[in-house]
């Protein structure tokens, strides 16, 4: 994230490092998708992390000590060494998940390690002078498996810094856990499993192996995940219960590691009554710090178990009672318990305090630069030089309207629920959104409007844009949303549910089906919906299961002809092409490229220690018309959706303002903890 009128920097990796399917280097760089993609993510504007620490042993009520800038958001911490004011960490200040080091004394938090290709670093350890990280950029042997694995670097080692792969290939690892001594190393690993689907619990087993010996791995514990050490000889990890509650379970780990008998039986530590996530043991054999969600809050806090008396010790409850704090973490003499939190709204810390309407996101793909935009169904002006879009997609929030450069927005609707927007491409004036609400049943009723403004009211200082809505859809024919308009700006396709079926029709742009008439595009018991059309006008893109009617959580890519012809499926997953879950589907601008969300890799970390994510699997990928050179855009433990793909000129982004204090929301940390932790 960039600070106040900061001039807009494209971070791209070297196009020789991006992992591509299926396409050669010369014909993937002939070929290469091109243009700006805007897209969502939710919640991840409003996090505002920073990392906190305090003392443990104080007499008094602790006093928190910020350990980070309050630039962008940082979180997933580990005291480095044993000073406990220098930490290595996860910041996202360069456009994707990356990891530094502050310590007292540097000016400025130091980008300590980064692997050339990777667009995800998460949970990195310091340990006897070599960083342990989790990366997700070498592509595994087959779709629906995380990118996930262990890496190792010697950091004092200046000339070489070379990375060593500890997981072994077509392995999954998650949340790296490192020993008192160094000898010994945990992970939360499906080991050479596929993913499942699964995220709320993920089906990981707790591995363990000699830092010196990583391939001799054994699975200690089935099911579990988060595993921490206590000394060399006790292990802790969360997982959720069969009655329903998360928990802290240990197992003691034996001294003839090789010759014992796998896996062990864990015992469960913390009671029923209420949640405990992301332990974080210490040394002293006698403590963990956990993460808790007790019935009488909805807040995440930490807290410290006393494994002897059963007994919680409440910390940060008593601090910061309405914030959620996460992933604890706790020095090697188990003085200082550390955690990340919203920073706060007050000037006490300082720190990025405004949620940008527009930030950079790192590229995978040397020409296509990416944004994440702060709001939902992003569209652009004909000139590019505005974007439509929705502050929410729940929620009476309407439609508003951001320059491209990020620097003002206006709003068109207000107090109306609406969603999914399509700017015509041939008229500045002219947006067509769904009003209603989102994920409704077929006969609901969510109507297609034309929305019409003077773009002359752009210009002066009023915040409301005066503008008439237009329905084009009778109030009587149930759910009508997603449109997309013709490239010649006379049509509208869009989703219907009138028949009792979710089926896509076409539309007159101006005046709908009053006076214009509609004809039925697709047919079928089945759910046809977030159509595209094509920029060359040749070809309608969009999500159906209609080869799976009867399972409303598969969908796949679909092309059909304006005039109803040519049907196609577009098959990307081989022999697990019905397990596909792909939504958003839009056009770039020659045509060629398709741009879509999916859940073609997994998860990438674990849900359970991030904020809210509906589908957490939701990344951005591309692939040809024909189904060739899919390619993955976005890596991270978010959901990732709602793209559009600018199809005129590129933008200038060299103009782009990202964050300007006058600009933007103010940042006050408003995201929910996962709605299936009940």
């Amino acid at each position: 994230m960039l600070r106040s009128f900061c001039i807009y920097k494209t971070w791209r990796i070297s196009q020789t490092t991006t992992p591509t399917h299926s396409l050669t280097k010369s014909t993937q760089t002939k070929m290469e998708p091109k243009g700006t993609l805007i897209f969502s993510t939710v919640g991840r504007p409003h996090y505002g992390f920073d990392l906190f620490s305090l003392r443990l042993n104080s007499s008094h009520l602790p006093l928190e000590h910020r350990l980070t800038d309050g630039k962008s958001i940082n979180f997933n911490a580990q005291f480095a060494d044993d000073h406990h004011q220098s930490i290595v960490f996860i910041s996202e200040r360069t456009g994707s998940p990356a990891i530094y080091l502050t310590r007292p004394g540097i000016p400025d938090p130091r980008l300590l390690h980064s692997v050339p290709g990777s667009l995800f670093h998460d949970r990195p350890i310091i340990k006897d002078g070599k960083l342990y990280f989790i990366s997700a950029h070498e592509q595994p042997d087959r779709l629906f498996k995380s990118w996930s694995a262990l890496y190792s670097t010697q950091l004092d080692d200046e000339n070489q810094k070379k990375t060593t792969r500890l997981t072994p290939s077509g392995s999954v690892d998650y949340s790296p856990a490192v020993s008192l001594s160094g000898e010994f190393v945990a992970v939360a690993s499906y080991g050479s499993r596929p993913w499942d689907g699964e995220f709320h619990q993920l089906n990981t087993d707790i591995v363990v192996f000699r830092a010196s010996q990583p391939g001799e791995r054994v699975v200690v514990c089935e099911r579990g995940g988060w595993p921490t050490w206590s000394g060399d000889s006790v292990i802790y990890f969360h997982r959720q219960d069969d009655d329903g509650w998360w928990a802290i379970f240990r197992i003691d780990f034996p001294h003839d590691f090789e010759s014992s008998a796998y896996p062990l039986t864990p015992t469960r530590v913390t009671p029923s009554g209420l949640h405990c996530f992301t332990p974080a043991a210490m040394h002293d054999g006698k403590r963990i710090a956990v993460a808790t969600r007790r019935r009488d809050t909805k807040f995440r806090h930490v807290e410290v178990f006393d494994v002897d008396t059963k007994t919680f010790r409440p910390v940060t409850s008593t601090l910061n009672p309405d914030f959620h704090h996460y992933n604890p973490f706790v020095s090697p003499d188990s003085e200082f318990l550390g955690y990340h939190r919203f920073r706060g709204e007050s000037t006490q810390w300082g720190g990025e305090s405004i949620i940008p309407h527009l930030e950079p996101v790192l590229s995978p793909v040397t020409h296509l630069q990416m944004l994440r935009l702060h709001g939902f169904f992003p569209s652009l002006s004909p000139d590019a030089d505005l974007v439509a879009f929705n502050p929410d997609f729940q929620g009476n929030t309407g439609v508003k309207i951001v320059k491209s450069d990020g620097s003002k927005s206006w709003t068109l609707i207000k107090d109306r629920t609406a969603f999914y927007n399509c700017w015509s491409p041939t008229e500045r004036h002219v947006i067509y959104t769904s009003i209603g609400a989102i994920f409704q049943s077929a006969k609901s009723t969510v109507q297609i409007a034309r929305i019409e403004f003077d773009p002359s009211d752009l210009n002066g200082d009023k915040e409301d844009v005066p503008c008439n809505v237009k329905i084009l859809t009778r109030e009587d024919t149930g759910n009508n949303a997603f449109a997309s308009c013709s490239p010649d700006g006379k049509s509208l396709v869009f989703r219907s549910g009138r028949t009792g079926h979710k089926n896509l029709y076409i539309v007159d742009a101006v005046n709908g089906e009053f006076n214009g008439g509609i004809r039925r595009l697709t047919e079928g018991p089945c759910i046809d919906t977030m159509p595209s059309w094509s920029p060359r006008g040749d070809l309608i893109a969009f999500s159906s299961n209609r080869h799976k009617p009867d399972d409303g959580a598969v969908f796949s890519i679909y092309v059909i002809n304006p005039d109803g012809s040519g049907l196609r499926r577009i098959h990307l997953a081989g022999d697990d092409v019905d397990r596909e879950r792909i939504n958003h589907v839009c056009f770039s601008r020659d045509g060629e490229w398709l741009l879509f969300t999916a859940n073609l890799d997994g998860v990438t970390a674990e849900p359970v220690s991030f904020p809210n994510q509906f589908q957490p699997y939701g990344d951005l990928y591309v692939v040809r018309l024909d189904g060739s050179g899919l390619r993955r855009l976005t890596w991270n433990g978010y959901e990732n959706g709602t793209p559009t793909w600018h199809t005129g000129d590129e933008l200038d982004l060299g103009r782009l303002r990202l964050g300007p204090s006058e600009a933007g929301d103010k940042l006050k940390g408003q995201f929910d903890e996962p709605h299936w932790i009940s």
